[in-house]
């Protein structure tokens, strides 16, 4: 798989509109260009998905892959995410004192009703030409 070296990949549910605002937002605060972006419902979320062994229907929302290294999903992958763009969100890594089975039960619970409160768009997002080279 041809992944751009030293990033780490964010697959995310195309469709969601609370997932493109989190991309977006991601995008500004990535003042290190750490991150690159892809749906997980693009031709290349699936390969990255397959090559790491998860199945979308049981994870549809966020995943964090840094490439031969290690992967991380739901509350795991959130709090990876925030640990990369400055001391003031590395902050809320303090949620990880509570066990993954309960910050998951809430991820879970944002995820399953995220269409219900932020809506869904029919397509992917298409990123403008001034954020293109962040999209796989």
């Amino acid at each position: 798989m041809n992944l751009p070296e030293n990033k780490k990949i964010v697959l995310f549910d195309g469709q969601c509109n609370l997932c493109e605002g989190a991309v977006q937002f991601l995008i500004k605060k990535d003042i290190h260009d750490v991150f690159r972006f892809t749906s997980i419902q693009s031709e290349a979320g699936q390969k990255i998905m397959n090559h790491i062994g998860i199945d979308q229907k049981k994870i549809d929302s966020i995943v964090l892959y840094v490439p031969n290294v290690a992967y991380f999903i739901k509350s795991d992958a959130a709090l990876e995410i925030v640990n990369d763009l400055g001391i003031f969100y590395q902050l809320l890594g303090i949620f990880k004192i509570f066990p993954t089975k309960f910050r998951d039960f809430v991820y879970d619970f944002i995820a399953k009703n995220r269409y219900r409160w932020f809506g869904k768009k029919e397509t992917c997002m298409i990123p403008s030409t001034s954020i293109l080279q962040k999209f796989l």
